[in-house]
């Protein structure tokens, strides 16, 4: 069976997903130029050919607030009008890509149905309390992780689990581009500049963003010489415009459409918030501030259920305080601007980390696409 081009239909439920669905599908197209892909995405895997049935905004939510309670009936009918169409349209296998919430109901759904699923980016199982390993027991035949300690958690509960590396370590240059970043945002080779991560999702940039602003506000009368660069998920450059006029009107600041890459590729460090960007940022070799702001209710039910000492995937996968992390009141300009200038002022605390990220970059290398591919191809011989 897997020899023939399959019917994939697939699930990203982020930018993030959207990133790193392309990257599959560009394996995936690769071992089967004929292979057709549906379900809900976005630009990214429309360049492999992806049919949308959904965008993937229409799952975007953060946090655990009232954002999520207003959005939770539109999200479960996509969800159940989606089983609906995959059920009688029977894909060869289901590829859900992170979304947990979402997609581990479906799967479960799709798999009684004896429909293949995997799912590519493992749940945080190792950084939350709770049984959501027995459930993904229930929804998933093959889990495609990202990080090498993962699989072993699933073997242990009998789930099939492959270390697939990550893709962007695979997108990211060991060596960065640094001239040529900044010669493309117009910037100077002498000038030190700060990248702003705020987030990718409407409720991150809504709570971090006029935080991050007010350091930005700060920094550039503590150093005048600084220059800021803030890429802009597309669609929420209407938030963020706004939020720059009240809080750094005056600021060294541009604006940038997307383009996130670039700005880590030239940035000498980055206040970001919490999630897959500071793992792109640790693959730029950039010293980083993570810092992140939820809704109150979010907050109080994090510190119940986490039990890692750390949120950054940088800090969580060297088992290290290898950069500072600010949460919650703790995320204040003060504070940041402090932080982002102890990494400017100390060039060899810079480049001790830089070393760590470039041994991190190394390990997570591991062809991605293939490897994915290579486990998907297994999953389809079973059927």
């Amino acid at each position: 069976m897997a020899s023939l081009d399959p019917r994939v239909a697939m699930v990203a439920g982020e930018t993030s997903g959207d990133l790193l669905s392309g990257l599959l599908l560009g394996g995936l197209k690769a071992r089967w130029p004929g292979l057709s892909s549906c379900g809900i995405g976005g630009p990214r895997m429309a360049e492999h050919g992806f049919e949308a049935w959904w965008p993937y905004q229409k799952l975007a939510v953060h946090g655990f607030n009232m954002e999520v309670l207003r959005r939770f009936r539109e999200i479960w009918t996509i969800r159940r009008d989606l089983g609906d169409r995959l059920l009688a349209d029977r894909p060869d296998v289901f590829v859900g890509v992170d979304a947990p919430d979402f997609n581990l109901g479906l799967e479960a759904r799709l798999k009684a149905e004896g429909i293949k699923t995997v799912h590519f980016v493992s749940p945080s199982i190792w950084a939350w309390r709770g049984g959501r390993i027995h459930k993904i027991h229930r929804s998933v035949d093959h889990m495609l992780c990202l990080f090498p300690f993962e699989p072993k958690l699933y073997h242990d509960h009998g789930i099939a689990a492959t270390f697939v590396g990550h893709p962007l370590a695979d997108t990211i240059p060991l060596e960065v581009p640094r001239a040529q970043a900044r010669a493309s945002l117009g910037l100077d080779e002498q000038t030190p500049v700060v990248a702003i991560l705020p987030g990718s999702r409407r409720g991150e940039v809504l709570h971090s963003t006029p935080a991050f602003l007010q350091t930005v506000a700060l920094l550039s009368r503590q150093r005048p010489d600084l220059r800021f660069v803030l890429p802009v998920v597309p669609g929420l450059r209407d938030m963020v415009e706004p939020m720059v006029r009240e809080h750094a009107p005056d600021a060294p600041l541009t604006l940038l459409d997307g383009r996130s890459h670039e700005a880590l590729a030239a940035c000498d460090v980055t206040l970001i918030a919490s999630g897959t960007a500071t793992l792109e940022a640790a693959l730029f070799k950039r010293p980083m501030v993570i810092a992140y702001k939820i809704s109150g209710l979010s907050w109080q039910i994090m510190k119940r259920m986490a039990y890692l000492p750390w949120v950054g995937l940088p800090n969580i996968l060297l088992s290290d305080s290898v950069v500072p992390e600010r949460l919650q009141d703790e995320a204040n300009p003060g504070q940041l601007a402090a932080d982002v200038l102890a990494w400017l002022d100390q060039p060899a605390r810079a480049a001790s980390v830089q070393q760590r990220f470039l041994e991190l970059h190394h390990q997570l290398k591991q062809d991605t696409a293939r490897a994915a591919s290579d486990a998907i191809a297994q999953v389809l011989e079973t059927r």
